[in-house]
């Protein structure tokens, strides 16, 4: 039954976003895709308390990964899309392919198992939004090798450093200092280097595959 009601939610969290984003979209596409972005990476809060099977838990991320590719073709929820002259990449299909992917490994397994999907899933929303937001607010060089600014990735890694932060302690991760700054500097190593929206895979399974790494060292 809890997982009957964890679909629910799940997908009535996810709507009443996109919603607001509709109003937020007046402050520019950018930033109402972002609020999107960091928001949706929350719905793992939901994955973790009401869900107790990895599959069930998969579902919503299933169902968005469909939605988010119909959303990209057909535009059918532009708060969260770029506009047609500005369509790169898939980065939002990415985005529900790691909730899919980190869901089906890290939910229903109990708390330890699911802050390792947490740290990889909520560095992608919170880190890699607020980099691009703070980013182009925040006027600073771009690096040389890659077309993200300076400002972009120190928020980045700083913002990675707190999550890290949070759930290596929470999962008692050994040197959790240690272990956070040096996640957080090759989670943002990755962001700069990886292309066509494909980030949204590439850093958060590096960050949960690390943590999983560090958390083996108890």
């Amino acid at each position: 039954m809890i997982n009957i009601l964890g679909i629910v939610v799940s997908f009535l969290y996810v709507f009443l976003i996109l919603f607001l984003a509709r109003f937020v979209e007046k402050f520019g596409k950018e930033i109402s895709r972002k609020f999107v972005h960091i928001l949706s990476s929350n719905w793992w809060f939901i994955g973790m308390f009401l869900f107790d099977n990895a599959l069930l838990a998969a579902i919503p991320p299933a169902v968005f990964i469909l939605l988010n590719y119909l959303s990209y073709r057909k535009n059918l929820f532009g708060s969260m899309e770029r506009g047609e002259k500005e369509k790169k990449d898939l980065g939002t299909v990415y985005y529900a392919i790691s909730l899919f992917i980190l869901s089906l490994l890290t939910l229903g397994r109990g708390l330890p198992a699911a802050y390792i999907g947490a740290a990889g899933i909520l560095t992608m929303g919170y880190a890699d939004g607020l980099a691009a937001v703070l980013g182009q607010a925040i006027r600073s060089p771009r690096l040389p090798f890659s077309h993200k600014t300076v400002s972009g990735t120190v928020v980045m890694f700083a913002t990675t450093l707190l999550v890290l932060l949070v759930f290596t302690f929470l999962g008692g991760v050994p040197y959790a200092i240690a272990v956070s700054v040096g996640v957080a500097l090759i989670a943002t190593a990755v962001e700069l280097f990886t292309p066509l929206g494909l980030d949204n895979i590439t850093v958060p399974l590096a960050v949960s595959g690390l943590y999983f790494l560090a958390e083996r060292w108890r």
